[in-house]
């Protein structure tokens, strides 16, 4: 089973998926957490440079295949192996980032975007995407004061500083994205506190795991 975490900044992504690895670990299933970029000893290189505010001048086309290459690397090392030896694998963000951010955020084509996707992946698409969606501004200001927290406003805050009328693109995107393939995204409303939204959470992935 892969499931997949998506949504704009400071949605608590990483918290959710921490509370349903230990859901599922205490349910007997063995669990991969990972994420993008930066889920293999290559993505951990590109994840530098990406999210780097010193490649604030990086390209639309440039941040776009250094994406590519994190993903293709991501699923043939880490990924597909975890699924083929039976575990849950857990990812915060994946392919559908890229048709978001790149396509619905920075105007690329997200037809074009979903086609190169098809090809970093080798047809590997997840089973369940959990789409936390809340009001952009809102989740800016989350995810600029845990940056500040953790110290990280340099080296990770490369997306924090756009405006925040890519954040509103993005959000609006992705709600657009997650409408076009309704069979395997679910919609959660980050806005509630962790618990509610792990409740939401819990009973997507019981409803998927029951089927």
């Amino acid at each position: 089973m892969f499931v997949t975490f998506e949504g704009i900044e400071g949605t608590g992504k990483s918290t959710q998926i921490s509370l349903l690895r230990e859901w599922l670990l205490a349910k007997g299933r063995e669990v991969l957490t990972t994420r993008e970029p930066g889920g293999s000893r290559l993505g951990g290189e590109l994840r530098r440079i990406l999210l780097s505010m010193e490649s604030i001048d990086l390209t639309g086309q440039a941040e776009l295949f250094l994406y590519l290459a994190d993903r293709a690397q991501h699923v043939a090392r880490i990924i597909r192996p975890a699924l083929d030896e039976g575990k849950v694998v857990l990812s915060d963000r994946f392919a559908d980032s890229t048709v978001v951010y790149q396509g619905y955020g920075r105007g690329l084509d997200p037809r074009l975007l979903h086609t190169f996707n098809d090809v970093a992946v080798s047809g590997l698409w997840p089973d369940l995407t959990i789409l936390l969606d809340m009001d952009a501004e809102a989740g800016l200001r989350r995810a600029l004061g845990r940056n500040l927290r953790e110290g990280v406003q340099n080296t990770e805050g490369r997306f924090e500083a756009e405006d925040i009328d890519f954040h509103n693109r993005v959000r609006e995107g992705y709600l657009a994205w997650a409408a076009l393939h309704a069979e395997r995204f679910r919609v959660v409303d980050a806005s509630l506190s962790p618990e509610e939204v792990f409740a939401h959470i819990r009973e997507h992935v019981e409803m998927f795991l029951e089927a």
